[in-house]
């Protein structure tokens, strides 16, 4: 349909033009096993080795402090429980905030006792909670997200990081929300991310380990990714998620104080428009590009399908879950409306006209849902 409004970047970006220029042609040449010592493995190798050079470089690391994975998801149970591992003389206690992406809550439960930090009405952390727990006894590490992947609120984590970093606690960083779109805040010892987020094809993850945080692999080490990823890389889309992210950056700039202005706006648009309707997460210190709502009397999924019908592709429920529309943790934990909940979330390829139109679309769509059942 030509009339499509993609608003679902936040779950995955479209294929940035240079990841899949440099995926296509990265296909004839990346293919063979970078391990092996003939000319085609040297090949691959090096294509491997200055892949992981530019994306070592965008999140702030060395590319020997930096490992590739099959996904973000995948980095996290890979990187949580190996770090986690590595201080089980020191205690088994990880410290996370109430609205972590699932992946890290139930890595968290796996590697020890998780305790949960709560947050405010916005989606931030208790920042004096969470150092309080942090400088406790048998804390293995703590765990704090850049930015809420469901309502865009940034998380204290240059604050938090000099805590954890003062009393010896690793502090593992869920970046994925932020990569490629701003500025990753400092005071982290490792850091998680995926490369469908930045416009990179998916089945790359990135986890980052600064040196001098120790780790123990869940697996038996082999010769990949020192254990923390085994398996034969797919060197292809390890190269086109560079390009993809290194182009994203040069643009990031740009596209934030255009993605702003035009969530703002929607924002002011939706609350006025729209009546028994909740407007989620910080208006201002938030990623550029996230706009979350929830709806009285209006069921989700009921929402969700409205609007694709209209043309318009949206997220609802949590992020972690939306196959199944369970009530969002990340929104109950804020204390928020749960239900007829919707993320917008815009793109490179995102225009005003795009956000205009929804804006002119909803508020029918939500009073026809809402007369359907009644209201």
């Amino acid at each position: 349909m030509s009339n499509r409004a993609y608003l679902d970047a936040a779950s995955a970006e479209v294929l940035h033009p240079a990841a899949r220029e440099v995926l296509l042609q990265a296909l004839d040449s990346g293919w063979a096993d970078p391990a092996r010592l003939h000319h085609e493995g040297r090949t691959a190798r090096l294509l491997l080795d200055n892949a992981r050079a530019v994306l070592a470089e965008g999140v702030g690391v060395q590319p020997d402090e930096l490992y590739l994975t099959t996904s973000g998801t995948a980095a996290i149970h890979a990187g949580l429980p190996a770090v986690a591992a590595a201080r089980r003389r020191i205690g088994t206690t990880v410290v996370h905030s109430a609205v972590e992406h699932s992946a890290v809550l139930h890595a968290a439960a796996a590697a020890g006792t998780a305790y949960e930090v709560g947050v405010d009405q916005l989606g931030r952390v208790d920042a004096d909670e969470f150092a309080s727990q942090v400088r406790r006894p048998g804390v293995a590490l703590a765990a704090l997200q850049t930015a809420n992947h469901e309502v865009g609120t940034r998380q204290p984590v240059a604050e938090l990081g000099e805590v954890a970093a003062a009393a010896g606690v690793p502090l593992f960083v869920d970046a994925a929300a932020t990569v490629g779109h701003e500025a990753i805040p400092g005071g982290w010892s490792v850091l998680t991310a995926s490369a469908h987020k930045w416009g990179g094809p998916a089945g790359v993850g990135l986890l980052a380990v600064r040196k001098g945080t120790r780790f123990a692999p869940a697996w038996p080490v082999d010769e990949r990714e020192d254990g923390l990823s085994p398996g034969h890389p797919n060197v292809p889309a390890a190269l086109a998620a560079a390009a993809g992210l290194q182009a994203r950056l040069l643009e990031a700039d740009a596209l934030d104080k255009q993605h702003r202005a035009w969530i703002a706006e929607l924002r002011t648009r939706v609350a006025a428009d729209l009546t028994d309707v909740e407007v989620v997460g910080d208006p201002d210190d938030r990623l550029p590009h996230v706009l979350t709502f929830s709806c009285l009397y209006v069921d989700g999924e009921a929402l969700v399908t409205a609007l694709d019908a209209e043309g318009f592709s949206v997220s609802s429920g949590s992020a972690c879950t939306a196959s199944t529309l369970r009530p969002s943790h990340v929104l109950a934990a804020m204390g928020v409306l749960t239900h007829g909940n919707v993320r917008v979330s815009l793109g490179r390829s995102s225009t005003y006209d795009d956000v205009d139109r929804f804006a002119r679309v909803l508020p029918g769509l939500v009073q026809r849902i809402r007369t359907e059942v009644g209201m």
